[in-house]
């Protein structure tokens, strides 16, 4: 069975996307359309701005679920998921991709969310680090020794966490990770995703989510709280929203797609991250991308 998966935020580069604006007819309608719905140049931003402007929440969100979806597009009916699943707003790209949302739908709540979560960063003091060989529970025990907030916000694999927090606690928790750790780096994003410092758009995010139409899709998608399937529209729509304030259970997610018998992963976006998680999950499945 072949799972496609789909990117998140930091895996947008400058002049992403241009090479598909310059060799597809298609690509060219949605990413005009796309300028037109935002109401701003996104293309502009994707193919000539600075990773400095670009790594801001607000246009890179946007920019990673624009690069995935046309991809998905482009490969008209090669695009043949048995699954899928997609990492934090990749989740949102995926339903694009299997039909659950239109593009336009999809634009909006994705432009939607990356700017109440871009306010939330601009008011809070939080912030992000990723931590490389502890196990999951050796990090949060370290976690809940901290004074402060500071909690798991992404499994990404067995000897991978990502950490979310404010930013005193963030930095104990790091430095009292480092000594058993192969690394731990701090992410260049100014927010912490994905844990209860995200509770104040919550219902913002409802009443968006309320407001979109989905679709039953053409396949089930592996969400990010709860790492199991589901092609059921309401159960869809409420792990979007838990998935603001839950850690996303990526490995867990590719471990119970591999269970039920998915043997190919194509990663479809910018970047190769995911595929190198999948390969530190399980080196025996297929793996390959298009970007």
């Amino acid at each position: 069975m072949h799972a496609y998966l789909f990117p998140g935020q930091g895996t947008q580069f400058p002049g992403m996307g241009k090479g598909l604006y310059e060799k597809s007819k298609l690509a060219q309608e949605y990413f005009k359309k796309a300028n037109t719905i935002l109401g701003f140049s996104i293309t502009d931003i994707m193919f000539e701005g600075s990773a400095g402007v670009l790594k801001q929440t607000k246009y890179a969100q946007p920019a990673i679920f624009l690069h995935s979806f046309i991809l998905a597009q482009t490969l008209g009916k090669a695009f043949k998921p048995d699954m899928v699943a997609g990492h934090s707003l990749g989740e949102i790209s995926a339903l694009a991709a299997i039909g659950s949302l239109d593009f336009e739908s999809a634009l909006k709540l994705i432009a939607k969310r990356a700017s109440a979560m871009q306010k939330v960063c601009e008011v809070e003091n939080t912030g992000m680090a990723v931590v490389v060989g502890l196990y999951d529970v050796i990090v949060k025990n370290i976690c809940n020794q901290v004074d402060g907030v500071v909690v798991p916000s992404n499994y990404n694999a067995l000897h991978q966490v990502v950490i979310s927090g404010e930013m005193k606690a963030l930095k104990e928790a790091c430095e009292k990770l480092r000594p058993g750790a192969q690394r731990v780096v701090n992410l260049p994003v100014s927010g912490a995703f994905h844990s209860p410092f995200m509770e104040p758009i919550v219902e913002e995010f409802k009443t968006v989510i309320a407001q979109t139409e989905f679709k039953k899709p053409m396949c089930p998608i592996y969400q990010n709280v709860t790492a199991r399937p589901s092609d059921n529209i309401e159960l869809i729509k409420k792990n979007l929203i838990d998935q603001l304030t839950h850690p996303v259970m990526w490995r867990h997610t590719i471990l119970h797609m591999i269970e039920d018998g998915a043997t190919e992963f194509t990663e479809i976006g910018p970047g190769n991250f995911l595929r190198g998680l999948v390969r530190q999950i399980n080196k025996n499945v297929k793996v390959n991308g298009i970007s």
